[in-house]
């Protein structure tokens, strides 16, 4: 009986569970009787979040961009769940390199897009056969940056212009399949990561030549001042988790949906804004508006 019990419950797969918003929703979602899996980067993550689930969390330590681990990882996952298949799928992992396109090394941008984009995909299409077993669902957690790119958030909006980009795809290509694909586009949220930024924009700062100072110190400086001032408004984690639940059981599932009023606001916008109405808006925001 307890077989029986153990495949009626829905199950969900968290990339970047250890922290911040996945360790959120991993949380909720295990407390509302899911199976939760997810990736963690360091021991540490998976002991806290053990304790804090009571062990109804199963954490395993996955680099995504290490197209083996994730293999290895995803085969034991769908091993659990046996012929149920695997009904969510969470795409949260991701990382931010801000600073000027100039100034940040390419290496650098290169792993934002392994990252949030290439590791994405390797998760996504290594549960694909677990999640068509269900007809179950993809929500991917991307950003309005993706539809509105900031000047000093380069890297990141490319990476989640290219998951925008990926979801409309994947939505046409898996729709005979049944599966749901939910592009979440997150505003700003206090989920662990502005600390996380702080500290990045401090680390470009840091390491920029005196030519480089020179060019961007200044417009470097009024972003900064506005992005953290921005996260510290932002939507706190509770709030940010409770948001993505409602997009993994929403029925029917959305095609996207703003995560944060600053994201509904944002996207609005750019629904009815020109590109030149668009350009002011964006130097605004990130503290350039007189420039």
């Amino acid at each position: 009986m307890s077989n029986v019990m153990e495949r009626k419950r829905p199950s969900v797969a968290i990339t970047g569970a250890g922290g911040g918003l996945g360790r959120e929703v991993a949380l909720k979602l295990a407390a509302k009787g899911y199976r939760v899996f997810g990736t963690a980067l360091t021991r540490d993550e998976i002991d806290a979040l053990d304790l804090a689930s009571g062990g109804a969390v199963t954490l395993s330590i996955v680099d995504i961009t290490d197209e083996r681990a994730v293999a290895d990882w995803v085969a034991e996952v769908t091993g659990e769940l046996g012929d149920a298949g695997l009904d969510v799928l969470i795409g949260n992992a991701g990382i931010l390199t801000p600073g000027p396109l100039e100034v940040i090394p390419l290496e650098a941008v290169k792993r934002e897009f392994d990252v949030n984009v290439f590791g994405g995909l390797a998760v996504i299409n290594a549960f694909l056969p677990a999640l068509r077993r269900s007809r179950g669902r993809i929500v991917q957690i991307g950003a309005m940056t993706g539809r509105f790119p900031l000047p000093f958030n380069g890297p990141s909006s490319a990476s989640k212009a290219t998951l925008e980009a990926l979801a409309d795809v994947y939505r046409a290509e898996l729709k005979p399949f049944g599966i749901d694909f939910v592009m979440a586009q997150a505003g700003n949220m206090r989920t662990g990561g502005p600390a996380k930024t702080a500290a990045a924009l401090q680390r470009v700062a840091d390491t920029m030549t005196d030519e480089q100072r020179e060019l961007y110190g200044d417009a470097f400086g009024a972003f900064t001042a506005a992005l953290n001032n921005m996260q510290g408004g932002g939507l706190g984690a509770d709030e940010s988790a409770e948001r993505v639940i409602e997009l993994v059981e929403r029925v029917p599932a959305p095609i996207r949906a703003a995560v944060g009023e600053d994201a509904e606001e944002i996207l609005r916008l750019v629904r009815e804004l020109s590109d030149a109405e668009l350009d002011a808006l964006r130097l605004e925001l990130v503290g350039l508006g007189d420039h």
